[in-house]
């Protein structure tokens, strides 16, 4: 966490659980507007976002103040854990002008992820063909086939799986960029790095990474 630059934005982790999200908004908003004026606090249910949360201060030196000196302070019976945020937030990119929406920004990259979609499948069907009859599959041949790329094909994912969801694992890699899932067939993502070495790690990290018991993640790269 050293290497983060200070930001006006931070994250809490480590908060009691059981606590419900207004209720969790209304007491993080109290406890922290002491420091300055508070643009946004962002507190999640998801399954693995639970305990944490995200507060956006007008400025840094507010956000500073409230990580140095809350830093540990027992919410809810738990101790705090603060950090400065690794990205910038939508509400700060909006006021600086460097907001970029989302949807519009990805609607090239879908059709890109579209065509190596169709690629992957093209190739998995090709190495079944080229088996002889009665030969058993192989294994986890499709993992190791594409040449070393940026961006990562995850296949075999939860229905309910979800794009915060993939960044929470994903983002403590070097070099991660984004998550971009595929709405039109649930179960399959597209994850970018900013360079195929630092994808090569993350597909290592969380090859067959069970996002349930059932659902062990296929990670291959994307086809060029």
């Amino acid at each position: 966490m050293g290497d983060i630059s200070p930001s006006q934005t931070i994250y809490l982790n480590n908060i009691n659980e059981k606590v419900k999200k207004d209720e969790l908004k209304k007491a993080v908003h109290a406890c922290f507007s002491q420091f300055g004026k508070i643009l946004d606090v962002v507190c999640l249910k998801t399954f693995r976002l639970r305990g944490q949360a995200w507060i956006v201060f007008e400025d840094v030196t507010a956000a500073t103040n409230a990580l140095r000196q809350m830093q540990g302070f027992p919410l809810y019976d738990k101790a705090l854990r603060i950090a400065y945020a690794k990205g910038k937030s939508d509400v700060v990119a909006k006021a600086d002008g460097s907001f970029f929406p989302r949807e519009k920004n990805r609607d090239k990259r879908k059709g890109e992820d579209r065509e190596r979609e169709k690629a992957a499948q093209s190739k998995k069907r090709q190495t079944t063909a080229a088996a002889p009859p009665g030969a058993p599959p192989p294994v986890n041949a499709n993992k190791s086939q594409a040449p070393p790329h940026n961006i990562l094909f995850i296949q075999n994912l939860p229905e309910a799986t979800n794009d915060r969801m993939l960044t929470k694992l994903f983002q403590q890699f070097p070099g991660f960029r984004e998550v971009r899932m595929v709405e039109a067939k649930p179960g399959i993502a597209f994850v970018e790095f900013e360079n195929d070495m630092q994808s090569s790690v993350a597909m290592a990290g969380l090859q067959d990474f069970k996002v349930t018991p059932q659902h062990p993640m296929q990670i291959t790269f994307g086809n060029k």
